[in-house]
C-alpha cells in the first residue's frame, strides 16, 4: 500500500505507474482515493471543531448555572445535545470513509523501481546474468517423472487416490534427497547469519490481506471452511505476519530470517507436459529467506539475497540465470523482483526455481510494521526470496546430474545429508 501523502502530492506519478503495469482499468481508483481522502479530512476537521465546541459549551453551562441563568443554560445544553448527535454521525461516517479509503488504497499497486523493465508479462522479463555453463550430455534425458520412477522415487497413482491430481508420494533415496536439499539450504543460510525459524502453517485473513493483493489471494490461497484461517502459500506469509502491529527498535534491524514450511497453492489453470509431474503441484516444501530492514538498506539486501540463491545452486553444480521481472509480471505489492531459473538439459532452456522480491514499505503499511530510532518512527522495508523449493529444484537436479546408466550423482556438498552416498542407483 502506497503512502496517501504521495498520492495527494503527485497523483500523476501513481497514474503513470498504473500505466507502466498495464493496469489502466485501475486509473479511476486514484480519483476515488483522493475524493475519499478529502472527505475523510473534512469530517475529521468537523469532528475536531465539534469536540472543541463541546468542551467550551460545557464550561459555559457551569458558569451559567452558578449565575442561576437556568434558561440560558438550558439553551446551551440543547446545543450540546444537538452537537453530540452530529458528532456521533460524523464519527460513524469517518469510520466508514476510512474503511472505504483503505479498501481502495489496497488495490493501488506499489510504485515500481526505475530498474524494472517495462513489459506486459513474463515473456518480456530481461536476462541479467548466467552462472555455470549449461551442458547437454551425449544421451537422451528422459522426462523427469520417468527418471523418478526408474529410481523408485515417486508414486503418483496412490497420491491421486488419496488426495487427487497435483499431489505425490516421494520414496526411498529420492525422498531422502528432497530432505537433504532442504537441510543443506537451512544450514547454508544459517552460515550466512540468518536465524532459522519454523512458522505457523495457517494464518488469519488480516495477515493474508497484509502480505498480498486480493487477486493473488484468490488465485493461491486455500481457505479453511468455518474458520478465519488460510493455509500458507509460502512461509513468507506467516513470517512477515509475525511482526504485524509491531514497532521494532532500530538497533534490531536488519532482521534476517530463514524459514522452512510446507506450501499450499491452488495453481489454477491447465499446464503443458513439462509443468505436469512435480512442476506445478498443490503442496510442496520450501526454504525461504526474509529480511526486514531500514529503507536505505533494502536495495543492498535485495542484491545479496538473490546472490545467495545463485551461490546455493552453483554449489550443487546446477547452472542458473537471473531475470529482472518486467512491470507487467510484478505482483501489486512488489517494487522489484528477480527470478532465478535453472537449466534444463532435457528442454534446452531455463525454468523458474525461485524469486527474490523487494516490497519496500508496501507490506509494512498494510500490517503496521514500524521501527523507531533517533529520527522517530518509520515504516520498515520487507524483502523475501526463495532459497530452494525441492520439487522444481529436483527436476533441475536430476537432469543435470543424470548419468548414461540412469544413476544420479550426488554432489559433494549434499553427501553428508545423504549418509555419505555419492549416487542414487535405479532399482533395476
Amino acid at each position: 500500500m502506497i503512502d496517501i501523502a504521495l498520492l495527494r502530492a503527485d497523483p500523476e506519478r501513481v497514474r503513470e505507474n498504473l500505466r507502466k503495469k498495464f493496469q489502466e482499468h485501475k486509473l479511476g481508483l486514484v480519483d476515488e482515493a483522493l475524493a475519499l481522502d478529502a472527505r475523510r479530512r473534512a469530517l475529521q476537521t468537523e469532528g475536531d471543531s465539534l469536540r472543541a465546541a463541546r468542551n467550551a459549551l460545557s464550561k459555559q453551562i457551569g458558569a451559567l448555572m452558578k449565575e442561576k441563568k437556568t434558561e440560558e443554560a438550558a439553551a446551551v445544553k440543547a446545543q450540546v445535545t444537538a452537537d453530540a448527535e452530529r458528532l456521533a454521525a460524523v464519527e460513524a461516517e469517518t469510520a466508514e470513509t476510512e474503511e472505504r479509503l483503505k479498501a481502495v488504497m489496497m488495490r493501488i499497486p506499489n510504485l515500481i523501481s526505475a530498474e524494472t523493465p517495462i513489459g506486459k508479462d513474463d515473456s518480456e522479463n530481461v536476462e541479467r546474468q548466467r552462472f555455470l555453463e549449461p551442458k547437454t550430455p551425449p544421451f537422451e534425458i528422459p522426462y523427469h517423472l520417468d527418471i523418478l520412477e526408474r529410481l523408485s522415487g515417486i508414486d503418483l497413482d496412490s497420491a491421486r487416490r488419496t488426495s487427487g491430481q497435483g499431489f505425490y508420494y516421494l520414496t526411498g533415496d529420492v525422498a531422502r534427497l528432497h530432505s537433504a536439499v532442504l537441510a543443506y539450504a537451512r544450514d547454508f543460510m544459517i552460515d550466512k547469519g540468518f536465524t532459522y525459524c519454523i512458522p505457523p502453517f495457517m494464518i488469519r485473513s488480516d495477515v493474508v490481506s497484509g502480505v498480498m493483493s486480493f487477486e493473488e489471494m484468490d488465485g493461491m490461497m486455500y481457505k479453511i471452511e468455518g474458520e478465519d484461517l488460510y493455509l500458507i502459500g509460502t512461509s513468507e506469509h506467516s513470517m512477515i505476519g509475525r511482526f504485524m502491529n509491531t514497532t521494532l527498535d532500530e538497533r534490531e534491524l536488519p532482521l534476517t530470517l530463514t524459514s522452512y514450511s510446507p506450501c499450499f497453492r491452488k495453481e489454477k489453470g491447465a499446464h503443458g507436459i513439462e509443468e505436469r509431474g512435480i512442476y506445478r503441484i498443490h503442496q510442496f516444501e520450501k526454504q525461504e529467506m526474509i529480511v526486514i530492514c531500514k529503507p536505505e538498506d533494502s536495495e543492498a539486501w535485495y542484491e545479496k539475497m538473490w546472490n545467495y540463491t545463485v551461490e546455493l545452486f552453483v554449489s550443487m553444480g546446477i547452472p542458473v540465470r537471473t531475470l529482472e521481472c518486467c512491470s507487467g509480471d510484478l505482483a501489486d505489492l512488489k517494487y522489484r523482483s528477480v527470478d532465478v531459473e535453472a537449466w534444463s538439459p532435457r528442454q534446452q532452456k531455463y525454468f523458474e526455481v525461485g524469486s527474490c522480491s523487494n516490497l519496500t514499505d508496501a507490506q509494512a503499511r498494510r500490517l503496521g510494521i514500524r521501527y523507531r530510532g533517533e529520527g522517530g518512527s518509520r515504516y520498515a522495508h520487507t524483502l523475501n526470496n526463495t532459497v530452494v523449493a525441492p520439487p522444481r529444484m529436483l527436476i533441475a537436479f536430476l537432469e543435470n546430474h543424470l548419468r548414461a546408466d540412469g544413476s544420479v550423482e550426488i554432489p559433494e556438498v549434499l553427501r553428508p545429508y545423504m549418509g555419505g552416498k555419492s549416487e542414487i542407483v535405479p532399482a533395476k
